[in-house]
């Protein structure tokens, strides 16, 4: 009971607005005071679990993001891909996906791919007769494709809670992020073709060709980002915290010197962004790996295990429940927190009913996209919002239409079957 009093202490602090380095101390005083454990002791033990080189790619990749915003790479990325896929009828709302997949190649975080992505593309989209609250929703779930394209911030932390290979979790949820993209793009065209929206000139073959390999040269620096770290991660070159390391020193003279829209305020705001969100989520991890070695002490998560299997038999009803769990979670806790709090407790019942750890990654992933785009918090689409200028109002029913038709498919999808995210790590070899 300590452990879900726990869990019910942060998800009530969250919900009335704490700070959410204040509510996972909270937590982890509750556990302290329901086992009678002295935590002075723990503390010392969680701090020595963040002391992890793997974990100093987490600032290096989120000062990436800011750079690219404001150093001009993702303005030419998102351009290029306008070119690319844009010209068609319906290209600007699958520019705005493919956008974010790219873009999250790169940054591994969502919330840059809203403040980059939605700043150049709402405003065009809207003038080719898309509206604000149906592009705002749209950018919100497409923002996610972070978390399942490598690169992916949420997939480094799981993998340091749950000690599984960062390449394999990497690897994990490119077959869900791809197939999210190309079911969004789909659903995308059917609301243009029922709408009439988007009637942007087609452009020729010819001229069409000219316009990419003018704006595919113009993104060429920006584009070599992404080759550089996934082929130097999966060629073995370096490891994914050199792969971090290298994209802030590339990102930043491409950003002074080939671009020109980086200035040296923006590179101190983009270092001080990045110092910030990294701070939080290390203090989040601090208190996580604390609670983590109160529950391996009091057998929570066997007890939690042996409820589940005791009172269901069914592993496909047992993983349901799990997907409902973390959409709630998602609900109202960040994806950061979300992997904080669920990897230490479920991923033992997932060993039990034959989840592999690895496919259990992407399960939270594609959970974690529905979530952030639920009320009552839907983090994610409350700041598409504040991109697009729109109210919850005008957001919330496209929203539920890209959960239902997109997102919540695609995760069902995930979950129950397995090989659409762990054929990719067997074949590099990370899995038997």
């Amino acid at each position: 009971m300590g452990a879900l009093y726990a869990i019910l202490a942060v998800v009530a602090l969250m919900m009335l607005g704490v700070p959410v380095v204040f509510s996972f101390a909270a937590m982890t005083l509750v556990l302290s005071l329901a086992y009678d454990v002295d935590i002075s002791s723990l503390m010392t033990t969680g701090f020595w679990s963040v002391n992890s080189i793997i974990l100093t790619a987490l600032p290096l990749f989120v000062m990436t993001g800011y750079l690219m915003q404001s150093g001009g790479l993702a303005r030419r990325l998102v351009e290029f891909v306008e070119t690319l896929v844009g010209r068609s009828r319906t290209g600007m709302g699958t520019s705005m996906v493919v956008a974010c997949g790219v873009f999250g190649a790169i940054s591994g975080t969502g919330s840059a791919a809203v403040a980059s992505i939605g700043s150049i593309m709402i405003d065009p989209m809207e003038r080719h007769g898309y509206s604000r609250g149906y592009t705002s929703a749209l950018l919100g779930i497409s923002s996610l494709l972070g978390l399942l394209i490598p690169p992916s911030i949420t997939m480094i932390l799981y993998a340091v809670v749950t000690k599984q290979s960062v390449a394999a979790c990497f690897l994990a949820t490119i077959g869900p992020g791809i197939l999210l993209m190309i079911v969004l793009s789909m659903l995308n065209a059917l609301h243009v073709r029922r709408t009439g929206g988007n009637r942007k000139e087609v452009m020729s073959w010819s001229v069409r060709a000219r316009a990419i390999g003018s704006d595919g040269w113009k993104a060429a620096p920006a584009l070599l980002l992404p080759v550089l770290i996934l082929g130097g991660i999966y060629g073995g070159v370096f490891t994914p915290t050199e792969a971090a390391a290298l994209s802030v020193v590339y990102a930043i003279p491409v950003g002074f010197f080939v671009y020109r829209e980086l200035t040296l305020k923006s590179l101190l705001s983009a270092v001080v962004e990045a110092a910030t969100t990294t701070g939080v989520i290390m203090i989040i991890l601090v208190f996580s790996f604390v609670a983590s070695r109160i529950f391996t002490f009091e057998r929570v998560p066997q007890a939690l295990t042996d409820m589940l299997l005791g009172t269901f038999e069914s592993p496909v009803l047992i993983l349901l429940l799990v997907n409902v769990f973390l959409i709630l979670l998602g609900m109202i806790m960040d994806d950061v927190s979300v992997i904080a709090i669920v990897s230490p407790l479920v991923v033992p019942v997932m060993q039990s009913i034959g989840v592999d750890p690895v496919h259990f990654a992407a399960i939270i992933g594609t959970s974690v996209v529905i979530g952030a785009n639920s009320p009552p918090m839907a983090p994610i689409l409350f700041m598409a919002c504040r991109v697009g200028k729109v109210g919850m109002k005008d957001v919330i029913r496209p929203a539920l239409f890209f959960m239902t038709f997109a997102a919540l498919p695609v995760m069902l999808v995930t979950t129950y079957w397995p090989d659409l995210s762990l054929f990719l790590p067997r074949a590099a070899g990370y899995l038997p």
